[in-house]
């Protein structure tokens, strides 16, 4: 067992022995001296262990994905070779009616999916390797600094479009999900960023209607405790983020933030993609939006004068957050702002939308 670290690398490096040969040799002694009734003798520890923080090795494919599948007449061989021709470091243990299942792959729905009929998939777990080779080494000495304060119990994930919009979503503790620019990630990719925020459980903040379905099922997936909100903009889960607590729990969290939404009022100014029917309207002409209906439309900053007059009225703040693109700078949004009214005027970058509102 001593030899350990002579004959493997990454053990010498670690200055650890293999824990599993340390461990049957603490077995072995125990039983020995079970059978001359004597003491069990002491087993040489070894040195504490350098602190090291690992992370997955496969550098070629974004997802660690793990499943079981349970079923009848299950071969455990049959199936490492559709396996690994989506990934790599396949590993397939079981027996005839339940496997567990370990891939390296770009294409976890395409995993899962190889079992369509062979038996019923379960306890899914993704994780986006890409991102944890990069915030691993920062989360593990922050938490190694933090060592003996209690973890957060709960977290939040953000749908964000923009690099402003994620900057916006991490300055208030969020953890945030590129949605792209139709905010449409997939099943797995939200499973993927529930598996990286650090607490116990998470709400998360779909942010679009698109979003609420995958979100939904990467919650049942997941096994950490996990709660979807009912934001749907990325305004509006902004707003409501500021009503989370990290020492509540996701439901308590999640209705904190429904009773946000449910003051909120939300509106957005964005270029047309294509003519109005009903004449309205020409592509590129600006159309402007209160909650889902269409307000204004036509001059850009006469269009984001009637979203934010109309959302102005009950309101105390408007938050103006600026897209990719918006034909105003912020001194031209500001001599918009309705009387008696604050603007808080952001820089989100997200696509499609010049401008996105929300009224408090």
């Amino acid at each position: 067992m001593t030899r350990g670290p002579e004959l493997l690398a990454v053990l010498r490096e670690s200055g650890v022995v293999d824990a599993g040969g340390h461990a049957l040799t603490v077995i072995v002694a125990g039983m020995i001296a079970a059978l001359r009734g004597t003491e069990a003798p002491q087993v040489a520890v070894q040195a504490p262990a350098r602190v090291s923080y690992p992370q997955h090795d496969s550098s070629t494919y974004r997802f660690c994905t793990n499943f079981a599948v349970t079923g009848q007449g299950l071969d455990p061989v049959r199936w490492i070779a559709p396996l690994e021709a989506i990934g790599d470091s396949v590993l397939v243990v079981g027996d005839a009616v339940t496997l567990k299942i370990h891939v390296h792959t770009d294409e976890p729905e395409g995993a899962a999916a190889l079992f369509d009929g062979a038996g019923e998939v379960s306890h899914l777990d993704v994780a986006d390797m890409h991102a944890q080779v990069l915030t691993r080494a920062h989360r593990l000495a922050a938490a190694a600094g933090a060592a003996g304060e209690p973890q957060e119990l709960c977290g939040a994930l953000a749908v964000v479009s923009g690099a402003g919009m994620r900057a916006l979503y991490e300055s208030l503790g969020v953890s945030v999900l590129d949605g792209g620019p139709t905010l449409n990630p997939s099943t797995y990719e939200l499973l993927a960023g529930i598996h990286d925020v650090t607490a116990q459980e998470v709400v998360v903040l779909p942010n679009s209607p698109n979003v609420v379905m995958a979100a939904a099922n990467a919650a049942e997936l997941s096994e950490k405790v996990v709660v979807v909100s009912a934001a749907r903009s990325q305004q509006a889960g902004l707003s409501a983020a500021i009503a989370l607590d990290p020492a509540r729990g996701a439901a308590g969290n999640a209705a904190a933030i429904d009773e946000v939404l449910a003051e909120l009022r939300t509106g957005a100014v964005a270029p047309a993609a294509r003519a109005d029917g009903e004449g309205r309207f020409e592509i590129g002409d600006a159309v402007g939006f209160v909650d889902d209906a269409i307000v204004a439309w036509g001059d850009p900053a006469a269009t984001l004068q009637a979203v934010l007059g109309e959302l102005a009225d009950g309101a105390e703040l408007l938050t103006c957050i600026a897209g990719d693109g918006a034909p105003l700078d912020e001194a031209g949004v500001r001599a918009l702002a309705p009387a008696g009214v604050e603007l808080e005027c952001e820089r989100g970058g997200q696509p499609s939308y010049w401008w996105l509102v929300a009224a408090e």
